[in-house]
């Protein structure tokens, strides 16, 4: 495999797994467009990953709606992440990614009459996400196959946050995934990619089960740009796409859960030898949030969303 075709595919596999995990907040679309690093050869990489998002808008449809319609008011999280990923052989490889959430909960415990917004704040490790990769379909690696579980891992009991905004489900998650890689032109620096990643879980946990959630990603790089004599630039470009089904159990809110959106994420990665560090962030496009039909039905209407995501990983291979 060229050194383009390894950042090509780097870059798609690099970058996005810390928030893997089934939450109503949104967060599985960081489990697509780059996940772990994925390297060309048989060998490892370690990375550190932190990804942000602040929810702080109420969206009804397709539309902001008022504040005063939701008792949440925000929730904003960092999505850190550890993670060890190993390519066996030119067939198989796998991925261990350990997260460490870290949520502010801002909602009003009182009544219509006597409003009071509280402030929680709750950190803990998440859940675990461990995957295998086969990328034996043809000698470059190009296309490949991803499968694995979420496990439950992460603290879903903390007293002061609803289940759809815990920082684990309780859940065991089905990941399923697949992507390919192509080149543009006859030129080995500009690529086209696509991924797409179905997470379903298996069971119910105390009452709640997180609606199955797909994330896809396409989006193109050019991988050809020097940083001097230290290093080299490759720039990416994508569009997201997430479809969530509505939540179920008698501790979820099946009306206010689920949505569609499409997501544009630009991003840089800076290679300096066996260290690579990324940035992207994830620009709101359209966003379909569902919502009960009125406040007077379900006491609250819509979903938080964000207006943009964060995401920043530096790696290292050996």
């Amino acid at each position: 495999m060229s050194v383009a075709e390894s950042r090509a595919l780097a870059l798609l596999f690099g970058l996005a797994p810390a928030a893997g995990f089934a939450c109503a907040c949104g967060c599985g679309v960081f489990d697509v467009g780059t996940v772990t690093m994925l390297p060309s050869q048989p060998g490892g990489a370690v990375y550190l990953e932190d990804d942000y998002m602040n929810q702080n808008q109420n969206w009804v449809g397709s539309h902001a709606a008022p504040a005063s319609a939701n008792t949440d008011k925000e929730l904003q999280t960092n999505f850190g992440d550890l993670g060890l990923d190993y390519q066996f052989n030119n067939d198989w490889g796998a991925t261990l990614e350990l997260p460490y959430w870290d949520r502010l909960f801002r909602t009003d415990v009182g009544t219509p009459a006597l409003p009071d917004v509280t402030t929680f704040r709750h950190s803990a490790i998440g859940d675990t996400r461990l995957t295998a990769r086969y990328s034996g379909f043809s000698s470059d690696l190009s296309t490949g196959l991803t499968f694995g579980l979420k496990l439950p891992t992460g603290d879903w009991t903390y007293p002061n946050f609803d289940r759809d905004s815990s920082i684990g489900t309780g859940t065991t998650d089905l990941l399923l995934g697949g992507y390919h890689v192509g080149s543009i032109g006859a030129g080995p620096h500009l690529k086209w990619f696509a991924e797409v990643l179905l997470d379903r879980p298996f069971n119910t946990r105390e009452g709640y089960r997180p609606g199955n959630e797909i994330d896809a990603a396409v989006g193109a790089l050019y991988d050809n740009i020097a940083l001097g004599q230290v290093g080299t630039l490759a720039t990416l470009l994508q569009l997201i796409g997430s479809d969530r089904l509505h939540d179920s159990g008698v501790n979820a809110d099946p009306a206010n859960s689920g949505y569609h959106r499409l997501l544009l994420s630009p991003g840089l990665e800076a290679g300096f030898g066996r260290w690579q560090v990324y940035g992207d962030a994830e620009f709101r496009v359209y966003h379909y949030a569902n919502a009960a039909s009125s406040v007077a039905i379900e006491g609250t209407q819509g979903q938080l969303v964000p207006a943009v995501l964060f995401k920043v990983m530096v790696s290292y291979h050996f």
